[in-house]
């Protein structure tokens, strides 16, 4: 199992570099066991959306994995504050959360053709 990270959603959620603490955070968080299984429109074949929950000395945060079911591969699609209009609602109901899921699947899938990703470490 792995934690995949594309050049552009990397960009979005962090900047320029994941910060050590946010590389902790989510080296926490990437068990599959742990995390809870939600509804997402438009996944591609073989994939389930994955919430987790972390607490960082940033506050609260939320983060939304994109599982390869057959391999195990995590690909992460959110990394957002508890206060963010996706993070304070992480569900299909919230629209703020469908449209920034369609942006960000494309966005991965972009980025895995072109080989723009990042397999971080296990921690």
């Amino acid at each position: 199992m792995a934690i995949v990270i594309s050049r552009r959603i990397r960009e979005r959620e962090f900047g320029r570099a994941i910060p050590e603490e946010a590389r902790r955070a989510l080296g926490r968080t990437a068990r599959i066991a742990l995390a809870t299984a939600i509804a997402g429109p438009g996944l591609p074949a073989g994939t389930r959306l994955l919430k987790a929950y972390t607490t960082t000395a940033k506050g609260p945060r939320r983060i939304v994995y994109l599982l390869a079911v057959e391999d195990g591969d995590l690909f992460l699609l959110f990394y957002r504050d508890k206060g963010d209009p996706v993070g304070a609602n992480i569900s299909s109901k919230n629209p703020s959360f469908r449209t920034q899921l369609r942006k960000h699947l494309s966005l991965l899938l972009e980025d895995i053709g072109r080989g723009q990703v990042e397999v971080l470490p296990e921690y």
